[in-house]
C-alpha cells in the first residue's frame, strides 16, 4: 500500500500543471512532531511505501530526519522532487537516512521546453545534475515525465535517456484536470491519442530493462494484458483501495486529483480515516457506473476516478471519459 504526503506547499518552481497550486508555504503546515505522529499512524494502518512529495519536499528543513523516522517505523521512504535541490551532499544524507528512491521530473529532452513548462530557467540542467548526484551516492532514482500533446512524441527517447543515466524506472504521468492543470485541459491527450500513447509505452517496455509505468492512466493494465507485456502492476487506479494522499496541513483525500477532504490527521488518526471513511468504503466496492461498470477489465483497471469526477459533476464512481474500450460492454 502507498501513501503520498504533500510535505509542504513551498516550491522553487511554478509549474503549469501543478495540482496543488504550489509555490508559497501555507499556514499551519504539519510540524515535525505532528508529521512524526502521522507517520506512526500510517505504519499502524499497514502502509509500506511512504512518498514524500510537495510542493518541493526538499524545501522542508526537517525532511532528512522525517525520512529517517519513516524508515525506523518500517516504511519505505521515497520522494517526488523536481531534482534541482539534490546536491551531492543532500543525496548522501538522504541515502544515509534510509531513503530508497527519488522520482525526478524531466518532461522533455529539449532543455528550453522543460524549463518553460516548469517556469524555471536551468531546471533541466539542475534536474539532470540531481540524477547524477543520486547515482554517485548510490541512491536509486527514476525519471517522472508529465505527458502532454507537445511532448508525447519524445517518450521513447526519454526512456532511453533514463536508462543511459542509470535510472531504475521511467514513470509517465497523464494529466488530470486539477489545480493549475485545469487550464491545460485542452492540451491533454484524449481517447484515441491516449490509447495510442499507452500502447507505445507498453511496446517500449518489451525492449528495455528499466520499468515503465503510466500513472493516472489505469488502462495501461488492460493494454499490457492484451499485448502480453509482463508487468508487476496488477491494478490501474489505486485511489482509496491501496493509495491515498495527505495535504501539507494534514487533510486526507483519495488521490492527488480527487480533491475530496476526508478528515484531518490532527483531529482523527490517519489509520481510523483510512479504515472507515464512507468515501474509501465506496471506492473499495468497485461498483462503477456506465462503461467502467460493464467492462471486462474492471478489476485490473478501474478507470481514473478523478477524471470521472471532473467530467461527471463530482461523481467519482462514474465511467472514465478518456477510454475507448469501455464502450464495448462486457469487453466485447
Amino acid at each position: 500500500m502507498i501513501v503520498s504526503w504533500n510535505t509542504t506547499n513551498a516550491c522553487n518552481m511554478y509549474c503549469d500543471h501543478c495540482y496543488r497550486d504550489s509555490g508559497v508555504r501555507q499556514e499551519e503546515e504539519l510540524s515535525t512532531a505532528e508529521a512524526e505522529t502521522m507517520l506512526e499512524q500510517i505504519a499502524r494502518a499497514g502502509f509500506k511505501i511512504m512518498i514524500f512529495s510537495g510542493g518541493e519536499p526538499l524545501m522542508r528543513p526537517d525532511i532528512v530526519d522525517l525520512a529517517a523516522y519513516a524508515r525506523e517505523l518500517g516504511l519505505r521512504p521515497v520522494f517526488g522532487t523536481n531534482g534541482t535541490l539534490l546536491t551531492a551532499e543532500l543525496a548522501q544524507k538522504l541515502k544515509g537516512a534510509g531513503a530508497m528512491g527519488m522520482g525526478i521530473s524531466l518532461d522533455s529532452l529539449d532543455r528550453a521546453k522543460h524549463d518553460q513548462f516548469r517556469r524555471y530557467p536551468g531546471a533541466w540542467e539542475e534536474a539532470v545534475r540531481g540524477m547524477r548526484n543520486c547515482r554517485q551516492a548510490g541512491l536509486p532514482f527514476q525519471i517522472h515525465t508529465t505527458v502532454m500533446d507537445w511532448n508525447s512524441g519524445e517518450l521513447e527517447a526519454l526512456t532511453d535517456f533514463a536508462g543511459k543515466e542509470g535510472a531504475v524506472a521511467h514513470h509517465i504521468f497523464f494529466l488530470v484536470p486539477a489545480g493549475r492543470a485545469v487550464s491545460l485541459e485542452e492540451e491533454a491527450l484524449k481517447a484515441e491519442n491516449y490509447e495510442d500513447v499507452l500502447t507505445r509505452i507498453m511496446k517500449k517496455q518489451q525492449t528495455v530493462d528499466i520499468e515503465l509505468k503510466p500513472t493516472c492512466a489505469p488502462q495501461f493494465t488492460r493494454i499490457a494484458k492484451q499485448l502480453g507485456v509482463a508487468t508487476r502492476f496488477s491494478r490501474g487506479c489505486l485511489a482509496g483501495t491501496s493509495y491515498c494522499i495527505i495535504s501539507p496541513q494534514g487533510q486526507v483525500q483519495p488521490c492527488a486529483y480527487l480533491n475530496i477532504p476526508l478528515g484531518d490527521v490532527r483531529t482523527t488518526p490517519f489509520d481510523e480515516i483510512w479504515r472507515s471513511h464512507p468515501v474509501f468504503e465506496e471506492l473499495r466496492t468497485l461498483a462503477y457506473k456506465g462503461g467502467c461498470g460493464a467492462c471486462l477489465y474492471q478489476k485490473i483497471c478501474g478507470g481514473c476516478r478523478a477524471r470521472a469526477a471532473y467530467y461527471h459533476e463530482g461523481d467519482f464512481m462514474a465511467e472514465e471519459p478518456w477510454c475507448l474500450y469501455q464502450g464495448r460492454r462486457g469487453g466485447q
